[in-house]
């Protein structure tokens, strides 16, 4: 089944967006149909924690539980691999809408999906879930060209009450120094020069079946979850072929899918 883009703005639009803000949100991109099979996917393999999959005890994120023996210790953040994880998932990744989007953004038709980096289904659950701070994706991430495309795909309803995501646009045509982070790269809230930044933050309120793009290099952040619902997105990450991982690095650690995108 073909995703749909209910998004009347025109690639243009799209592009222009991204440029300038380092994101852009089409709406309706997945049909209800599709979203709510994933749904049942995922709740699936929430409920009988499928191998591999993170805890929020492993992050240690303001709000996660102390080690997996504490309460809650169980709950999980992340379904990891989600690409070979379930053809749902993969298909999804590899949706033609969503490659010819992203080969939109990236000015490509020849592509990667990296296996090493999100793909994945993050989930935000009601009770025991972190909050996370402002951080960029490129922090721990290793390829020749910082030219990376997120595609966050909400399988539910995202606001700012069930840890919706955060941006804050224009940070990906920016140079921080190493003094404006903390010693795990995340942007420090305590100082005048970041103020203005965080001034600016959008949240990115997305319906089920919308797509955020974000680049790999804009700051993000998302609070926790204070609903009684749990909150999903499946979320890979594409390049240009030609960009490639850094050999010995993490993002060499599994060789990626190669696509070639249509033209949107």
């Amino acid at each position: 089944m073909s995703a749909l883009i209910a998004d009347t703005r025109s690639i243009d639009h799209h592009r222009a967006e991204f440029a300038r803000d380092g994101y852009t949100i089409v709406r309706g991109m997945a049909d209800p149909e599709r979203v709510a099979a994933m749904r049942e996917l995922v709740l699936d393999h929430l409920a009988r924690a499928v191998d591999p999959v993170e805890y929020e005890a492993d992050v240690a994120y303001p709000g996660a539980p102390a080690n997996r023996d504490a309460p809650g210790g169980q709950t999980v953040r992340r379904l990891l691999q989600a690409y070979d994880r379930h053809p749902r998932l993969a298909d999804w990744a590899l949706d033609p809408s969503v490659t010819a989007m992203v080969g939109a953004l990236l000015d490509s038709r020849d592509l990667a999906m990296t296996r090493c980096h999100h793909n994945c289904v993050m989930t935000k659950q009601p009770a025991y879930s972190s909050a996370t701070g402002w951080h960029q994706d490129l922090r721990y991430w290793s390829f020749e060209q910082p030219e990376l495309v997120n595609a966050w795909l909400a399988l539910g309803h995202e606001h700012p009450a069930n840890g919706g995501m955060q941006l804050l646009p224009g940070t990906h045509r920016m140079v921080f120094s190493a003094d404006q982070v903390d010693d795990a790269r995340f942007l420090r809230e305590d100082r005048a020069d970041n103020l203005a930044l965080l001034a600016s933050a959008r949240t990115a309120e997305l319906a089920p079946g919308d797509v955020l793009f974000f680049h790999a290099g804009v700051f993000h952040a998302a609070g926790r979850n204070t609903t009684d619902e749990r909150k999903l997105s499946a979320v890979f990450t594409y390049h240009d072929a030609a960009n490639q991982p850094l050999p010995g690095s993490r993002s060499a650690r599994l060789p990626g899918i190669s696509i070639r995108a249509d033209r949107a």
